[in-house]
């Protein structure tokens, strides 16, 4: 199992978390079978940005994003270079720290 560590997120998982993926799974699936309640309001279709990830630790790890997911990535709030849509992000057997941003551009909050 690969280890995901969560850093502090004033709503979403106040205290940080560590959880466990199994290889293959996306970072989203990953922090919502562990409880982490990130957004997700495309159902993880790579149809909009709510799920917006950055990866501090192991981004070298993933597989590049595609072009669709590089086009959502453009509109999501607080881009950086190792910036990634969780629901597209597959994980291998590198750990990996991610940040969720502060904010989404999702006006509805639609949780599951």
């Amino acid at each position: 199992m690969t280890e995901i560590v969560v850093l502090p997120h004033h709503e979403i998982c106040p205290d940080g978390a560590v959880v466990e993926a199994e290889q293959g799974e996306t970072v989203c699936q990953a922090l919502l079978r562990n409880d982490i309640d990130i957004e997700h309001a495309c159902e993880m279709s790579c149809a909009c940005t709510t799920c917006h990830v950055i990866v501090r630790e192991g981004f070298e790890s993933l597989a590049e994003a595609d072009e669709l997911e590089e086009d959502y990535l453009d509109k999501a709030w607080g881009l950086e270079p190792e910036s990634r849509l969780s629901c597209q992000a597959q994980v291998s057997d590198t750990n990996l720290v991610v940040e969720i941003p502060r904010y989404t551009i999702n006006h509805a909050s639609e949780r599951h």
